[in-house]
């Protein structure tokens, strides 16, 4: 592990006493804003977004794109905490490598706005990109964590709906499985300086509201996978969610869907995110996925 990567994971780890208490859900908000701090950067050009019940964005990088292409950046936090300003961090980064401008949601959050409404609001936001011109071919999602199921979730949704798919989809660490049954919760457990698997089923129960966790549109990893366009997956392998993120390329390759995944060793939940050097890689491969799916 790098020296940047370590001094990150022990600054994440000293945050850990300011672990809230169980439905203190506003804490658990200022722990992210403070995580989020120690996040990569980058400067782009910001514009605000109007959607129906929901502040957006949307990121430009500083040269105009090779072809007309957008992303859609679901961010993560449990469904439970993220705001603009956090979105604003890796959708910045995203523009900026990808050299493609970047829509990025801050959708409702739960225990105030639970199951449908960040579904709702996701979906709010592929249709306007549709409706500013957008093909669909034209539309990558991306998202971390939580928006990462999210991005498979939308997926399910536009389908049932009988709407087009997005080209791709590029989900760092997902939450695909809102029960927390995968092994990795307690092998990971003490290892990840971000998640524990009691506040993960906390803010899961808090988002899914009276639906059941295995419902599909909560937990894409109980859907049916068939027909989903090209996807990129990455996980750290000394995170809690590596077991989501395993089974979800099991369930995708079984459905005949086009997917590679990434895991990279020692790296916590996210990591991708925070600009450490075992990501390069990937964020080279997240360029050259979204260049395949915009620039055929």
């Amino acid at each position: 592990m790098h020296i940047k990567s370590k001094l990150l994971r022990a600054q994440m780890f000293l945050l850990r006493p300011l672990a809230t208490q169980p439905g203190d859900f506003r804490t658990a908000r200022r722990l992210q804003e403070e995580s989020g701090k120690l996040m990569t950067r980058h400067e782009a050009a910001f514009t605000p977004v109007p959607l129906p019940h929901c502040e957006a964005e949307l990121a430009e990088p500083p040269e105009a794109p090779p072809a007309h292409g957008v992303l859609l950046y679901l961010h993560g936090g449990g469904y439970t905490a993220g705001m603009l300003e956090y979105a604003r961090g890796f959708g910045s980064t995203l523009a900026v490598r990808t050299g493609y401008p970047v829509l990025y949601p801050a959708y409702r959050l739960a225990p105030e706005d639970p199951y449908p409404a960040a579904l709702d609001d996701a979906e709010d936001a592929y249709r306007h990109l549709l409706e500013s011109g957008y093909d669909a071919k034209q539309v990558v999602l991306a998202g971390e964590s939580a928006g990462g199921g999210l991005c498979f979730a939308l997926c399910l949704r536009l389908r049932g709906r009988g709407l087009p798919l997005p080209a791709g989809v590029v989900a760092v660490s997902p939450w695909a499985d809102l029960t927390c049954g995968g092994a990795s919760y307690a092998d990971n457990a003490g290892k990840d300086p971000l998640l524990t698997r009691e506040e993960l089923l906390e803010s899961a129960a808090a988002y899914a509201g009276g639906a059941p966790l295995t419902d599909p549109y909560v937990s894409p990893l109980y859907g049916d996978l068939a027909a989903l366009p090209p996807v990129l997956l990455f996980a750290g392998g000394d995170e809690l969610l590596l077991d989501d993120m395993r089974a979800l390329f099991a369930r995708l390759k079984e459905a005949g869907c086009a997917v590679r995944r990434f895991v990279a060793p020692e790296m916590w939940h996210a990591y991708v995110l925070y600009g450490v050097e075992e990501a390069e890689p990937d964020f080279v491969r997240i360029g050259d996925f979204v260049r395949e799916a915009f620039e055929p």
